[in-house]
């Protein structure tokens, strides 16, 4: 992701380095925080600073790598020492959280007079606010969808334009779409737990969340122990050294099942495509949304994603909306993604 300029002295890894508030043209600097410094992604976001920097001539937006694992914590230890970065790009997931713990600014005095709400869905927009306000701009979000070989599907005798459903069809053409030499399977037509967890499945097969609007807990229900039980059925029936052995090969790259034709059917992000792209070009597959648990009940999946945040004692809070702005605007996001997750 991304990383700004201005890192505090111990940390490891990392010299002192001190960033002047107000650059040799007398440009407002705004240290900018990411983590994105893969061959893909880092080129993307630079270009999408580079193009705001050009874009204006009072604010100059100076990108730094941080790596996953540091950023965060590192983000904290600058702002408990006053230095924090301008803009940081956090987990959606606990943007409620840093704002009541008062680490992320609260953003309302800039919604109050630019406000951009309405360019996200609402379910990310709820993901930002702690009582009602806004401690982060959504900038990405990645969710669960089924990947499937359309040459597997047509081999067996399925429309490739037809992904399943529901579960039973979900099982219905994983069986079809197994193949086996004697014991041993040559493709495997659907593992649930390949690319997802179980809770993913929890949340398809009730269609809410584990917490309710109330602030109820709903994770001990009979239709999550149904869903558990589904599982279970899966794994018995390829035995556990089948699902070993293919999981293995998941993250290898080029040897992934989905790509070589040992697994039909995947579900991983939109992102994965990147992958397809790089490593199986050739591959003809086709998406679809998550099998409801049974016609009706919903295609529900899980998201999650990151935000663009001002830490609190931030040195630039004005200048670093008129940032996170343009980063989160329609033709930037287009671009983001026309890089990143898309054909």
């Amino acid at each position: 992701m991304l990383a700004g300029l201005r890192i505090l002295s111990g940390c490891a890894g990392f010299q002192t380095e001190s960033t002047a508030e107000v650059d040799a043209e007398g440009k407002v600097v705004v240290d900018f925080w990411t983590f994105w410094g893969s061959e893909i992604r880092r080129p993307v976001i630079e270009k999408i600073v580079d193009d705001f920097n050009n874009s204006q001539d009072n604010i100059v937006v100076k990108h730094t790598f941080v790596p996953w694992g540091d950023i965060w914590t590192k983000e904290l230890a600058a702002i408990a020492a006053g230095d924090p970065p301008d803009v940081v790009i956090n987990d959606i997931n606990a943007t409620a959280v840093r704002g009541q713990k008062k680490q992320a600014m609260n953003l309302s005095q800039f919604l109050e007079k630019d406000d951009i709400s309405e360019r996200f869905y609402p379910e990310l927009w709820e993901a930002t606010l702690h009582e009602g306000d806004s401690y982060g701009i959504p900038f990405n979000t990645d969710t669960r969808i089924l990947y499937y070989n359309k040459e597997a599907f047509k081999e067996v005798g399925l429309d490739p334009e037809q992904p399943p459903t529901t579960w039973e069809e979900l099982q219905e053409y994983a069986a079809k779409l197994d193949k086996k030499n004697g014991d041993t399977y040559e493709r495997v037509g659907f593992y649930p737990l390949f690319g997802i967890s179980y809770d993913v499945w929890m949340l398809n097969g009730s269609g809410q969340n584990f917490v309710s609007p109330e602030g109820e807990v709903q994770i001990d229900t009979e239709t999550n122990l149904e869903t558990l039980y589904w599982l279970v059925e899966w794994k018995n029936h390829y035995g556990e050294n089948v699902v070993n052995s293919v999981k293995s090969q998941i993250d290898s790259q080029q040897a992934n099942p989905f790509f070589t034709g040992k697994l039909a059917m995947f579900i991983n992000t939109p992102t994965f495509y990147t992958q397809i792209r790089d490593y199986a070009p050739d591959l003809d597959f086709g998406v679809a949304m998550l099998p409801e648990k049974e016609e009706g009940n919903g295609h529900t999946s899980w998201g999650g994603g990151f935000v663009a945040e001002i830490p609190e004692g931030s040195s630039h809070p004005e200048e670093a909306w008129e940032f996170i702005k343009y980063l989160t605007d329609k033709e930037a996001q287009e671009y983001w993604l026309s890089k990143t997750m898309t054909m």
